[in-house]
């Protein structure tokens, strides 16, 4: 079995390549440039994991994979452009470089782009592939939607918060999963614990995300640190604090998210800090990796070929960036 290290470096010399044309340049340079500051291409990864998780790897992961990352991109460009975020990957957002109206139709053909690679796979799989990739499309976009409505709402409890990121982050790590298990073979049942190990990882992805947008290092997170406390996203940390801080300090923690004081980051992650956010994070974090874990355990293949999967997850949500 291959490592993830030995998976990506076949993905970037599959991958890494002009995938639109030249003219018109402002349309397609924004599309070009988002793929050319990189990114971990995790996703696209879990595609050709799973399907060597199975059998050995067809030609046409690397077109599902492709398609994969072009979708993911797509969703970055504009998750930014709602989200008002100036950095990604520690460059600036392709919104803030070519303009919001580029920046929006940069996403409509990348979106358009990862289709044309999905076509190219063989008839036997397209059917159930296409569905499953539309099924993955529609919930992310309702995740989104959830998300912004949750900034405009008072209160939101963890089940519904944990609803939109299963929606907006699980599903495509899920799904690229279960599209390479798909492709390599596998039964239905072990296709379903591969998707649901995606699932949870995701979760716990995202947690680690969420404590790394508050209290990560801004040189190793690629990202604005404290961005999703300026805008009131409604994160784990923030939903657990106003869980547990007295009514005096919720209501000037309410306060700081109304008015934006210029030192709304620090009080904000003050009050978090107070309320024992971090740690509480930290142990969700860990429950959805032991989910996600017995998941993957679930799966009938050989332990020693599970391997690569369980060293990735534990990346994943250990990481600092």
């Amino acid at each position: 079995m291959s490592s993830f290290e030995e998976l990506l470096k076949q993905f970037d010399n599959h991958f890494s390549r002009r995938h639109f044309p030249t003219s018109p340049a402002t349309l397609y340079d924004p599309a070009e440039y988002i793929l050319g500051i990189g990114g971990k291409r995790i996703r696209p990864v879990l595609c050709l994991m799973g399907n060597e998780l199975f059998d050995s790897i067809r030609p046409d992961a690397f077109e599902v994979a492709t398609a994969i990352e072009l979708f993911h991109n797509f969703t970055l460009i504009h998750d930014d452009i709602m989200d008002k975020a100036p950095l990604r990957r520690g460059k600036a957002t392709v919104h803030a470089k070519y303009g919001e109206n580029s920046a929006l139709l940069a996403g409509d053909v990348m979106l358009t782009m990862a289709y044309e690679y999905l076509n190219k796979i063989e008839l036997t799989y397209l059917r159930k592939i296409v569905s499953l990739f539309n099924k993955t499309v529609l919930e992310v976009s309702e995740g989104q939607q959830l998300d912004m409505d949750f900034e405009q709402r008072d209160e939101v409890s963890l089940e519904e918060y944990i609803q939109m990121i299963t929606l907006k982050t699980s599903v495509l790590l899920a799904a690229s999963l279960k599209t390479g298990a798909m492709l390599g073979g596998a039964s239905q049942g072990n296709s379903d614990h591969l998707y649901r190990f995606g699932k949870n990882l995701g979760i716990a992805f995202q947690v680690q995300d969420d404590y790394l947008d508050a209290f990560g290092d801004p040189a190793k997170f690629g990202k604005q640190v404290g961005g999703d406390i300026l805008s009131n996203k409604k994160t784990f940390l923030l939903l657990r604090t106003l869980e547990t801080i007295s009514p005096a300090q919720k209501e000037h923690l309410l306060y700081l998210m109304k008015e934006n004081p210029a030192d709304k980051v620090e009080q904000v992650l003050a009050i978090m800090r107070a309320a024992h956010a971090d740690q509480w994070a930290k142990d969700l974090k860990d429950h959805y990796l032991s989910l996600a874990l017995q998941n993957l355990e679930d799966v009938a293949v050989l332990a020693n070929r599970k391997g690569p999967l369980r060293d990735l997850a534990s990346f994943l949500v250990q990481r600092e960036y």
